[in-house]
């Protein structure tokens, strides 16, 4: 396990090593393809006799610099980069299943991803179920003998519920079946979930380990046998790959991960105890503001995390009013960024999801999502205050 007093010098250390060059910065090696001391180098590249890059879109030192950056924060054997965080869940499942098989999901997932699932089922007979994962028996009951993998997130987005990682992969482990997680919520500076049992790690990186607001990526972690094995297969001939600009910029954001982070959280939970006590506001959803949570939140995350979901007493109308009155707050998607950002998934995100499949979810048809960014979190505060001021 990483020791978490020397974060950020294990930042630094990872994201600037294997720099040939010597340079404070890691270099970005912008070319699509690598040259052969040798007709027969060559050969044994492509075989995989000798190390060496061939072809951006299998490997690249930028990217590959990223990969395994990501791979020891999380502590896996090894990782590969997309170019969305979209691109590493299909690279994923699609490595994982087949025609005829079943996936077992937590009760609430990211809209594209209830997108994809949809359309795997739709054209690939690939059916998933949605389960909240809450015991052992549950687990048990939803597994199907077609049954091939588990797949969570945790926190859920966007009603920021907690599911026990431990649980579900003892449980899963018990059937052969390999468990993924997407952490994006978290970033491996507040949860690891491969050190409670998960196989497979996924992230948009765009979000928190980016941070800025100016790429589009996704990674996965795990073995290094399932990293190889979806790098020759999915990545290659469907070929979601990140590009070695994007991957430098990245390289760039994860150095300062834990100094947004612990900003970001500290006033997430500030915001989020002020929305509690506010009288328009009818829920909010943070982990930690909740005894159900915290013997989760305890064993599996560092802190709660800086993502806020909340619903005022006004509903649809009124969350959209609040929306509309931000004056500092961004009306935006995404999340994880520097700046504080705010949407509602019904008609945004989860657009997607079919009304009857979202409040099966828990997600609201009034519910707005904030993602707390790195500004004062007074300046916050009193933008929120004077936004729900007009719906008391």
């Amino acid at each position: 396990m990483i020791d978490d007093t020397h974060w950020n010098t294990l930042l630094a250390e990872v994201t600037t090593e294997a720099n040939t060059y010597d340079s404070l910065t890691p270099p970005l090696v912008q070319t699509s393809t690598f040259t052969f001391p040798s007709a027969e180098s060559g050969a044994r590249r492509f075989t995989g006799e000798e190390e060496g890059y061939v072809y951006t879109r299998l490997s690249n030192p930028t990217i590959r610099l990223f990969e395994t950056a990501v791979a020891k924060l999380e502590g896996a054997e090894d990782g590969l980069a997309f170019g969305s965080g979209m691109g590493a869940i299909s690279a994923v499942l699609m490595n994982l299943l087949k025609n005829g098989d079943h996936l077992l999901c937590a009760n609430g997932l990211y809209g594209s991803t209830f997108g994809l699932l949809d359309m795997l089922n739709e054209r690939f007979d690939i059916s998933h179920t949605l389960s909240p994962l809450a015991s052992a028996q549950e687990i048990e009951a939803a597994i199907t003998p077609s049954t091939k993998a588990i797949y969570l997130e945790t926190p859920v987005n966007p009603t920021l519920s907690l599911v026990d990682i431990e649980l579900v992969a003892k449980t899963a482990h018990k059937h052969g079946l390999p468990l993924i997680v997407d952490n994006t919520f978290m970033s491996p500076y507040l949860q690891r979930p491969l050190l409670h049992g998960a196989d497979v790690v996924v992230h948009s990186a765009t979000k928190y380990l980016g941070g800025h607001g100016d790429v589009i990526a996704g990674v996965a972690v795990g073995s290094r046998e399932l990293m190889q094995s979806i790098r020759m297969t999915t990545l290659k001939d469907i070929g979601a790959i990140l590009g070695p600009f994007e991957a430098w910029l990245l390289l760039r954001g994860m150095r300062t991960l834990a100094l947004r982070m612990n900003q970001q959280v500290q006033s997430a939970q500030t915001l989020a105890h002020y929305l509690l006590a506010h009288p328009a506001v009818d829920k909010v959803y943070y982990p930690g503001l909740y005894a159900k949570d915290k013997a989760i939140m305890d064993k599996q995350m560092r802190a709660p995390g800086a993502m806020i979901s909340f619903e005022l007493k006004g509903g649809i109308e009124a969350g959209r009013q609040l929306m509309n009155r931000l004056q500092r707050i961004k009306r935006a998607v995404s999340l994880g960024d520097i700046h504080t950002l705010i949407q509602h998934p019904a008609t945004m995100t989860h657009l997607l999801v079919p009304r009857e499949d979202r409040l099966k979810m828990g997600l609201a048809d009034g519910l707005v999502r904030l993602s707390v960014g790195i500004e004062d979190v007074v300046d916050l505060q009193s933008d929120l205050a004077a936004a729900l001021r007009s719906d008391l």
